[in-house]
């Protein structure tokens, strides 16, 4: 029998203890931090512990079909704005050709989420021809004189300060010197009329027919102007209904408790020429959370064109409005060019509110509007009842697999249950962690995984333990036996985990929703399988190999070499130097 090698795997196998402490530590220490962190038992999926179901109706106002398509790409999207969130185990499908269902576990922020799935967020930077407080605020005593301060610029070249001589700035200041509340209808309603001609791109030979209907265009928007009063909500809700990206409009903004109305000339960038949104908070300039975005490079030309043309105009019109869903979200002015490809979306926001925003922004618009039908939470009376038959039917497999060994493998056993038990402890700390960090919610399928994994975790134990056994019927003893069944039953443990991870993979890729559940957990047990096989199995295999009860094949250690029908080991006899006279026996006991 040939020596095993010595260097590596020679130190490996004569320090076993290494490994042990090493999965026992990795096992307290996560255990600590599950304690530590306070959620000690997984999340829950929406079929196990309830939440909350959303049904949205789609909408055809934005010119957009209600078609397939669509309304695929709004699924898609509105899954991805609510992973955004961290939330996981969200159902998010069609039901008929209008609406679509969004379930949401118990544990996440439904109010939150809600915002996100049904938000259009339709992004777009327009100029302010026009603007001004409505209200109480629309009528200010003629001796007051506040300064309006700015709010801070799209990108750092913009100029940030006080706005002496803009009459509001939405979201970024508030009334100046220069405002003229007691205006007369009529001159408010000129200056308005000059501001759309203004903005009117000049024609070569315009019709008299085209000329009529721009006249009639802009007297329709100058009365809507007027008559809009942006401090009521339903005025607000209906503010630039049904206005296309290429006309002017109207819209409303607040700041600081003040609502103000706008005037707003064609759309010169949309939010889908934003590459890239994400929320920051401003230290240097004490500005608060902002959401700052990234053009791609048509984005990028237009906004430094506009930004060019607009520092050239006089307040208010040096302004750009930045509109959300039609909601002047903020209006900063430029005093020159913006380039670079970077802006900054800056209105007073909170935390969740500029991470929501820059989510929705990152993720698109919905090509289509949706109206909330009804919202309902969900019991979780029936999935608890499914839990109970699941855990009870993990909890029969297991006691089956265990009898099993036990009559099979008897005293190997042992290590068969001692590793079943880590695994499983490995597993239970390691769902409660991913819970709150990547939003891992536990629900059916993933208990159906769970369950599979039994199998799975068993499969390698019997296959180490029958190779251990094969070389004890070649005549080996235990020690030598455990080393080199190790690298065969090594490598089919590893072939045999990788088909059933690589299965794990595509089933999560291309399925959405509970079955995705399955294939993740599926997937984290196949891994922790070959963890606790490498870091605990083996070692305490190579630890009992070396204890009487084992290493001399008790009856009820399951290493009889006798019940094993063991052979007497076989030696070759050297061939003598001379010519044989007589037959000589290969073998000898």
């Amino acid at each position: 029998m040939a020596a095993p090698k010595k260097g590596r795997s020679a130190s490996a196998q004569s320090k076993p203890g290494r490994s042990l402490a090493l999965i026992l530590i990795a096992i307290v220490g996560l255990t600590g931090g599950m304690f530590a962190s306070g959620h000690t038992t997984p999340r829950l999926g929406i079929d196990l512990a309830g939440g909350t179901s959303i049904t949205l109706e789609a909408k055809a106002d934005q010119g957009s079909a209600i078609n397939k398509a669509n309304m695929d790409t709004a699924v898609d999207i509105m899954n991805r704005r609510v992973n955004g969130l961290g939330v996981s185990e969200a159902e998010v499908q069609t039901q008929g050709s209008r609406n679509i269902i969004v379930n949401i576990p118990k544990g996440t922020n439904s109010e939150e989420a809600r915002a996100q799935v049904g938000t259009t967020a339709k992004l777009y930077f327009r100029p302010v021809l026009a603007t001004e407080p409505t209200g109480a605020a629309a009528n200010p005593s003629p001796s007051a004189s506040p300064s309006g301060s700015g709010s801070p610029s799209p990108s750092a070249s913009a100029t940030s300060g006080d706005k002496a001589s803009s009459p509001s700035s939405g979201s970024s200041g508030s009334p100046s010197a220069s405002s003229t509340p007691s205006a007369s209808a009529t001159s408010q309603g000129r200056a308005v009329t000059d501001a759309l001609k203004a903005d009117a791109s000049p024609s070569a030979s315009p019709s008299a027919s085209s000329s009529a209907g721009a006249s009639t265009s802009q007297a329709k928007l100058q009365a809507q102007y007027a008559a809009l009063d942006c401090s009521k909500k339903s005025a607000r809700t209906t503010a630039g209904d049904g206005a296309k990206p290429s006309d002017p409009t109207v819209g409303c903004g607040e700041n600081k408790g003040v609502w103000y109305k706008y005037l707003l000339g064609p759309a010169a960038v949309d939010g889908t020429e934003v590459k890239k949104a994400r929320a920051v908070y401003d230290t240097q300039n004490a500005a608060g959370w902002q959401v700052t975005m990234d053009f791609n490079g048509k984005g990028a030309k237009k906004f430094a064109d506009i930004t060019g043309k607009l520092a050239q105009n006089q307040s208010p019109q040096n302004e750009f409005g930045i509109v959300l869903d039609g909601q002047v979200v903020s209006s900063p002015y430029v005093s020159q060019a913006i380039t670079g490809g970077q802006a900054q979306i800056s209105g007073s926001f909170s935390q969740e509110e500029a991470q929501s925003l820059a989510n929705m922004l990152s993720y698109g618009a919905l090509p289509l509007s949706f109206k909330e039908q009804s919202v309902t939470t969900v019991t979780a009376a029936l999935g608890g009842e499914q839990l109970h038959a699941g855990l009870l039917a993990g909890a029969i497999g297991l006691a089956l697999v265990i009898i099993y060994l036990v009559a099979y493998y008897r005293g190997l056993s042992l290590i068969a249950i001692a590793s079943l038990l880590v695994s499983a402890a490995l597993t239970y700390v390691i769902m409660s962690l991913l819970g709150p960090t990547i939003g891992f919610a536990l629900n059916l399928p993933a208990v159906c995984g769970a369950i599979v994994a039994i199998g799975i975790t068993a499969d390698s134990f019997i296959v180490f333990f029958e190779r251990i056994r094969d070389e004890i019927r070649e005549g080996r003893s235990l020690r030598p036996a455990v080393e080199r069944a190790w690298p065969r039953a090594r490598r089919t443990i590893l072939v045999s985990d990788f088909v059933s991870f690589l299965a794990a993979a595509v089933l999560f890729i291309v399925t959405v929703g509970k079955v995705q559940g399955f294939a993740f957990t599926l997937g984290l047990t196949t891994v922790l399988d070959v963890v606790v096989v490498f870091f605990f199995t083996k070692p305490l295999m190579t630890l009992a190999a070396r204890r009487p009860f084992f290493a001399n094949g008790h009856k009820w250690s399951g290493l009889d070499p006798k019940s094993l029908g063991a052979k007497p080991p076989l030696r070759r006899t050297r061939r003598p130097a001379g010519p044989v006279s007589g037959p000589v026996d290969p073998k000898e006991a």
